[in-house]
């Protein structure tokens, strides 16, 4: 029988190509999100939504379809800012001793994966950065944090950076 006086929680934290994203991570473990101690039993999952590739030509002819070079190379780079992502974020948490950390990459619109992810894990918090976006570019762009805040069942822990901060690059 497991110790009542552990805390295990499933923590998701949504990691996309942007800094606001390494900072909000950061934030999250500076300023204690995570428990640290030997008695936690905390999860965090690094998820990151690899965005669908856009294939698609406004010309009907069949002759301006990609070729399978072009297919491999865009594919290739697909992979390569998501193996990137990942690492960058993996750095961050490499001092976390009790903590353990997972990584999944999931394919699709970054709303629609986060929040399903956050459902099929059960996640008890999600954290997110965001892009500081204005009025008028958050509702042509739509706000990824802000669909997740108001669809997912577990708390959401938005963190956007200081303006101090913008422009700083994490490391």
């Amino acid at each position: 029988m497991a110790d009542m006086d552990v805390q295990e929680r499933k923590i998701v934290v949504a990691i996309d190509e942007g800094e606001e994203s390494i900072y909000a991570l950061t934030w999250a473990i500076k300023n204690n999100v995570f428990v640290v101690s030997q008695k936690s039993n905390d999860t965090i999952l690094l998820l990151y939504a690899k965005p669908h590739m856009q294939l698609i030509s406004t010309l009907d002819e069949p002759e301006y379809l990609f070729s399978s070079d072009v297919i491999i190379s865009m594919e290739k780079y697909s992979k390569d800012v998501s193996d990137c992502v990942i690492e960058k974020a993996k750095r961050v948490c490499k001092d976390l001793q009790s903590v353990k950390v997972e990584i999944r990459v999931e394919e699709g619109d970054p709303r629609d994966v986060i929040c399903d992810v956050v459902e099929k894990i059960g996640a008890d918090i999600l954290v997110m950065g965001t892009h500081g976006y204005g009025m008028i570019k958050r509702a042509l762009l739509g706000s990824v944090s802000t669909h997740c805040a108001q669809n997912v069942k577990c708390p959401v822990l938005i963190v956007k950076r200081p303006k101090s901060e913008v422009g700083n690059k994490s490391s």
